[in-house]
C-alpha cells in the first residue's frame, strides 16, 4: 500500500478529517432554536456566570480536548511550523472521535516560546474539558507543561511524553513475564533521553524503583560531567532515577543489559549489539518510521521481545493505545489532575488486556474492542 498516495486522496477528497456536528439531530423550528439561541441562552449564561462549575452540564466541555502544538517537534518531521502540524493534529482529533467518542478541537499556534504558549494556552482553557499537548519540543515541552498544569483546573496531558511511557511500561510489564524477569532487577539502556524519553524514566522509576536505568545522549552515558547537560537531564541525575555512569558509548551500556529502550535515531543497534546483552533481551527500538534495529536483525542477536513504533511489525508501541481512554476517564470521572497513579494505573490495565502474552503480542492492538473505556475505567 502507497500510504503516501492514499493519504493525499482521503485529505483531499474529505479536506481534512473532522468537522463539528449537532447534538441535537432533530429539525429544529422557533422554539428550538429561541431555546437554543437567543432568547433562552441568556437564562443559560446567567446560571453559568453564577456557578462556573456548571459549565460542563450547559455546555460540551464536559467533552471536548483542545489539541494544542507549535509544530516545533512533529512525528519524524522535527520543526515544521504551525500549518505543518494541522493536519497531524487534525489526526490526534480523528483518533479521540473513533476510539473514545471525545470531541476535541486542533489548535496549532504560530509560538515557540514558552511564556507565549502557555499564555495563549491558559486563555483559551476555559472553552475546553481538558489540553491534550502535542509535538512541543524538549526542553520548551516541561515548563509549558508543569506552568499549565499548576495554573488551570482541568487535565492537562502530554502525550509525546507520557502516553507513549504508559505504553512502554504496559509492554514491559508483559515482556518481563515472557522472559520470567522481575521488573526491579531490570538493567535497562534507554538512549534519547528527551520529551519521551525523560517521562519512560520516570514513570519506569516509578513502578520499580529498584530499576537500573543508564541514559545514553548523543556524546554517550549521561553523567554529572556530561556536555552539554540540560536542566531536565541533570535533574535525573541528582534524583538518582539515572545511573551515573561515565564515558560508555551505547555498545558499551548495552554489554549485560536486559533491556534496551531507544527513542532516539535510526540505526544505531546492532545484531552484534543485541549479542552482548543479558540472555533473552528486550529491544524497544522506537524511532519512527526507521527503528534503532529492526526486529529481523534483533531476533538474530538472540531478542526474546521485540516492539517497534510500526504497523508492520507485531507489538507496536503507540500512544494511541492510551491516550484516548486516559482522557476519556478524566473527562467523565470530574479528574482535574492526570497524575502519575493513573499513568501506572492504565499502564497495568493496558498489559492485562493480554492475558497471556507472548514474544509477539505483549501489548494488545489499538483495534481490540472497547480498549478506551477500560482505560477510561481507572481514571478515577
Amino acid at each position: 500500500m502507497d500510504y503516501n498516495k492514499l493519504a493525499e486522496e482521503l485529505h483531499l477528497k474529505h479536506h481534512g478529517k473532522i468537522a463539528t456536528a449537532l447534538r441535537d439531530t432533530r429539525t429544529l423550528g422557533r422554539d428550538e432554536l429561541s431555546a437554543y439561541y437567543t432568547p433562552g441562552v441568556g437564562h443559560i449564561s446567567r446560571l453559568v456566570a453564577d456557578d462556573p462549575a456548571r459549565l460542563r452540564d450547559y455546555t460540551w466541555t464536559n467533552n471536548l480536548v483542545a489539541v494544542v502544538s507549535d509544530g516545533s517537534a512533529v512525528l519524524g518531521l522535527g520543526n515544521i511550523g504551525a500549518a505543518g502540524a494541522l493536519p497531524v493534529m487534525e489526526g490526534k482529533a480523528l483518533l479521540f472521535k473513533y476510539f473514545a467518542d471525545l470531541d476535541s478541537v486542533p489548535i496549532v499556534l504560530d509560538v515557540h516560546d514558552a511564556d507565549s504558549i502557555v499564555a495563549v494556552t491558559r486563555a483559551i482553557a476555559p472553552s475546553f474539558g481538558a489540553i491534550n499537548l502535542e509535538d512541543i519540543a524538549a526542553p520548551i515541552c516541561f515548563e509549558v507543561e508543569d506552568r499549565l498544569k499548576a495554573e488551570l483546573d482541568i487535565p492537562v496531558f502530554h502525550d509525546d511524553q507520557h502516553g507513549t511511557a504508559v505504553v512502554v511500561l504496559a509492554a514491559l510489564l508483559n515482556a518481563c513475564r515472557v522472559t520470567g524477569r522481575d521488573m526491579g532487577g531490570l538493567d535497562v539502556v534507554l538512549c534519547g533521553v528527551g520529551a519521551a524519553g525523560t517521562a519512560i524514566i520516570r514513570l519506569l522509576k516509578q513502578a520499580a524503583p529498584g530499576m537500573r536505568i543508564t541514559g545514553i545522549g548523543k556524546q554517550g552515558s549521561l553523567h554529572a560531567g556530561y556536555t552539554p547537560l540540560s536542566a531536565p537531564k541533570r535533574k535525573l541525575l541528582d534524583e538518582g532515577l539515572i545511573e551515573n555512569r561515565a564515558d560508555l558509548s551505547l555498545a558499551d551500556a548495552l554489554v549485560g543489559a536486559d533491556v534496551f529502550i531507544g527513542v532516539s535515531a535510526p540505526g544505531l543497534v546492532t545484531t552484534e549489539m543485541v549479542r552482548a546483552m543479558a540472555p533473552d533481551p528486550i529491544i524497544f527500538a522506537l524511532s519512527n518510521p526507521t527503528p534503532e534495529i529492526f526486529p529481523a536483525d534483533a531476533l538474530a542477536g538472540g531478542a526474546a521481545v521485540v516492539c517497534t513504533g510500526r504497523s508492520d511489525f507485531p507489538n507496536q508501541v503507540n500512544n494511541a493505545l492510551v491516550f484516548p481512554g486516559i482522557f476519556r476517564g478524566a473527562l467523565d470521572n470530574h479528574v482535574r489532575k492526570i497524575t502519575d497513579a493513573h499513568k501506572l494505573a492504565a499502564a497495568r490495565e493496558l498489559a492485562s488486556q493480554v492475558p497471556n502474552p507472548t514474544s509477539d503480542r505483549v501489548i494488545p492492538s489499538i483495534f481490540e474492542p472497547d480498549l478506551a473505556y477500560r482505560i477510561a475505567s481507572v481514571i478515577v
